[in-house]
């Protein structure tokens, strides 16, 4: 059931990671559309799979809206059955998703020049930061709403 459940957390994130994609540029900030990519990223010219529909601003912004809450409520729905494992089960299956993560960081840390990996470490760091200010913050509402009570 395990293997089942981290099967479908990665069928259910990889297309929402795939829309979230810029536009016009890939994880650290390139072009996806140069000779690294081959030219064409699988006939989508590198713009997204609504590239060829010719939408406008709006039209963008609104299912990039509808994506972003599709993906919210993904993640409710993987968290519901993840509530349903044992607590040993639930942190089995975290430690091994984030010895995954660590891992294709590693790896792909190791396909950059020394530059980029400074570029990398930097873009890391920061990152870190981000979450660590996101999961004060979210301590500070949990303490805020039991004061409410």
């Amino acid at each position: 059931m395990r293997k089942t459940l981290i099967a479908l957390m990665f069928a259910t994130a990889l297309p929402t990671v795939a829309m979230a994609m810029p536009q016009d540029g890939g994880p650290l900030g390139g072009p996806l559309d140069g000779p690294r990519h081959g030219g064409q990223m699988h006939g989508m010219h590198g713009k997204g799979p609504y590239s060829q529909l010719d939408l406008t601003r709006e039209q963008r912004e609104q299912i990039r809206k509808i994506m972003g809450e599709q993906m919210h409520e993904r993640k409710q729905v993987v968290d519901k059955y993840l509530e349903k494992l044992s607590p040993a089960d639930q942190k089995a299956m975290k430690d091994e998703i984030a010895a995954n993560h660590k891992k294709a960081e590693s790896d792909v840390r190791a396909l950059l020049k020394p530059e980029q990996q400074k570029q990398f470490d930097e873009i890391q760091k920061k990152r870190a930061e981000r979450r660590a200010e996101w999961a004060e913050f979210k301590a500070w509402k949990a303490q805020q709403a039991q004061k409410a009570q």
